[in-house]
């Protein structure tokens, strides 16, 4: 169907005075003596096309103003009434798509709550038109911003035979029925589909480094599946994943480059999306605009984990969590130490060894690793980032100290024997990144189809 897109028509200077065909959906209408005003939108712009019709001049079928329905409208492009934007002078407007007066998208302000029941159509309101323009623009400065640095886009496998966290929360991948009896676990997994017990990646981490071991600087982005009961509002079942992995390099080298790319990211979603940040402004988070253009103007915080549990015991704040070294961190020592200390994202590193995986470099004080956790205001961690454990004698130790099956992991074992060397990445959870880009408090809200517990929808 031959027309011009509402961005167009809304930005080029040269369509003025032209006619044009638009297609769209009804977004409002508003009714007066002599003139009636569709507002359409066809994804293609967050600002919508006004549409004057003169109803002297042009009879319009009812079902065109409904909410939702979907029409198309030729007509002249004129100078907008207010403002500097354009219009459109109808001249006739054609029905293409019904929509009935139950339409669950009104134009009384609705919940989140209620609209993630609705998630095929929940899109079509102003707030997830624009969390989805965000998150779209943000995936391709991450593709960009790593292809401007000669790092290799490598996508590693989303079924595998281990566990790179350790943490036993894959979900299982199985051909097998329901019901299947076998006398023993191993007899089981040797008549599923791949002989072995698999699941679905937690990380595409440990086959990010056997490709940065030959190029040097790689990075993977896509899925990753964890089958952690949290119902959170930050934790998903399946996620979007950053993970760079970087040869040659150590901990400050990755921090410094985290820091460059959350940056990058969040120069590039207000550079492309001033219209849609300006509405999360106003309508979500107050100040959200301030914000980002502070973090990506200022240093980021770098913090040991031993001083921030000493700023901790230290506070005159009664935390739910009692703080003691060796703890892991939760989200209100989080946000304290971003949002009331430091007032900025903050590096925190050398974590104790025990609360962290396997593959972490290990201190010469023997109790830490070389790891960080970037912390930002409002979403607490968002990257997890770790100087790899290069060498082999102590990589095995600390995989033997955990009970891991050290036959699943030989290929990631050989890595330190043929030509080992410092190496270091990170993972950036792109979802929550897309909520603190937005100010949207809830993971749910920044997914098309979250995948949480107890809900596939």
């Amino acid at each position: 169907m031959k027309h011009t897109d509402i961005f167009d028509v809304l930005k080029k200077p040269e369509l003025l005075g032209q006619e044009v065909t638009v297609c769209g959906w009804v977004r409002t209408f508003r009714d007066s003596s002599a003139v009636c005003f569709l507002e359409l939108a066809d994804g293609t712009s967050f600002p919508r096309l006004q549409v004057v019709i003169d109803k002297k001049a042009l009879d319009v079928d009812a079902e065109c103003t409904k909410l939702g329905a979907s029409v198309k409208v030729t007509g002249e492009v004129v100078k907008a009434f207010k403002g500097d934007g354009h219009e459109l002078n109808a001249k006739e407007v054609t029905l293409l798509g019904k929509c009935p007066p139950d339409y669950p998208i009104q134009k009384k302000r609705t919940t989140l709550e209620f609209l993630r029941g609705i998630p095929h159509l929940r899109l079509r309101t102003n707030t997830f038109n624009a969390v989805f323009r965000v998150r779209s623009v943000a995936a391709q400065a991450v593709h960009r911003y790593f292809h401007e640095h000669r790092y290799y886009y490598i996508q590693t496998p989303l079924i595998t035979a281990s566990d790179c966290e350790g943490a036993g929360e894959m979900f299982r991948v199985t051909t097998q029925p329901y019901n299947a009896k076998y006398e023993s676990e191993a007899e089981y997994y040797k008549n599923d589909f791949f002989g072995v017990k698999a699941g679905l990646s937690v990380s595409g981490q440990l086959e990010g480094e056997v490709a940065a071991m030959a190029f040097s600087k790689i990075y993977t982005f896509g899925p990753s599946f964890r089958a952690e009961n949290s119902n959170t509002t930050r934790h998903l079942a399946e996620f979007w994943h950053i993970e760079p992995e970087v040869a040659f390099a150590e901990l400050p080298d990755i921090i410094e480059i985290a820091e460059d790319m959350i940056k990058y990211l969040i120069r590039a979603v207000l550079e492309e999306c001033p219209d849609e940040i300006n509405f999360f402004d106003s309508f979500v988070e107050k100040g959200l605009k301030a914000k980002l253009e502070h973090v990506a103007t200022s240093d980021f915080a770098i913090c040991d984990y031993t001083d921030a549990i000493s700023i901790f015991q230290k506070a005159d704040v009664k935390f739910q969590y009692p703080v003691d070294w060796g703890c892991d961190l939760q989200t209100e020592h989080e946000k304290y130490l971003t949002e009331v200390v430091f007032k900025r994202p903050v590096f925190v590193t050398n974590y104790p060894k025990e609360i962290k995986s396997f593959y972490m470099k290990q201190n010469p004080d023997g109790k830490t690793v070389a790891a960080t956790d970037l912390l930002v205001p409002g979403i607490g961690e968002i990257i997890g980032c770790s100087e790899r454990e290069a060498d082999y004698d102590k990589l095995l130790a600390a995989m033997k100290a955990r009970n891991m099956d050290i036959s699943a992991y030989k290929q990631y074992l050989d890595l330190r024997i043929f030509g080992s060397v410092p190496h270091s990445g990170f993972g950036l959870g792109f979802d929550r990144f897309v909520m603190y880009v937005t100010g949207m408090e809830n993971i749910r809200d920044v997914v098309l189809f979250p995948r949480t517990v107890n809900n596939i929808m």
